[in-house]
């Protein structure tokens, strides 16, 4: 039986609104401003420790240890104020319901927290639609790490050699071939321009084209 995992920022819902303003509520709050704005998305789906390190790139005086000092300052605007402007990417849902209709199981594997995953996606009304949701703190590893998506196959009841992964940075490239599965990147995110460089197996335009992208990449 193969499966279908999904990334979740950057791949099923463009979350970058709401990280960003988690990011700035730090910034504001040590007296700095916004530091980041709607031009820095595509940082924002790279995760929490890559905003605070461009914001304090743009300021003097700051360094690691302010970017450790402000990670779970972040991590707490962020889940006070989760879902303001995320929105799924259109189409998403209706590719993963074709999937499942097709016998593929899915789940997602991200490196989000798992417990702010588990909220977004319960707070926009999907979470029951994936068998699984494997986050950053739900193993000893995660992301590009292969047990990472292994484990994310596993319980959603699947084989972890017959899987394939969507995503949409090199991270999610990096993962797929440790785990020696195909990739499939999408293009319609912030670096969308820039996964063809990556070589994945099959680029994704549009969430229409996912379920017989996939019945190709496993026939």
């Amino acid at each position: 039986m193969h499966s279908v995992m999904f990334d979740l920022d950057g791949t099923l819902a463009d979350t970058s609104g709401d990280l960003l303003a988690a990011a700035n509520a730090c910034f504001r709050g040590l007296g700095l401003g916004d530091l980041l704005t709607g031009a820095d998305a595509g940082t924002a789906l790279k995760g929490g420790r890559a905003m605070l390190t461009l914001g304090f790139s743009r300021v003097e005086g700051f360094g690691e240890d302010d970017i450790q000092r402000q990670y779970p300052v972040l991590l707490e605007a962020y889940a006070q104020d989760i879902d303001t402007h995320t929105r799924l990417y259109d189409g998403a849902m209706d590719a993963v319901e074709a999937l499942k209709s097709r016998g593929y199981p899915v789940g997602i594997c991200t490196n989000k927290p798992e417990g702010l995953a588990e909220t977004l996606m319960t707070r926009l009304g999907v979470r029951d639609a994936f068998g699984a949701l494997v986050g950053a703190d739900t193993l000893p590893v995660r992301k590009p790490d292969p047990e990472h998506l292994f484990e994310t196959v596993r319980r959603c009841g699947a084989d972890p050699v017959k899987t394939c992964l969507v995503g949409d940075t090199n991270t999610d490239r990096m993962t797929a071939r440790n785990a020696d599965v195909p990739s499939i990147l999408v293009t319609f995110g912030p670096s969308g321009e820039d996964m063809a460089a990556l070589e994945p197996e099959a680029l994704l335009d549009r969430y229409a084209d996912l379920p017989d992208l996939v019945d190709r990449l496993f026939s």
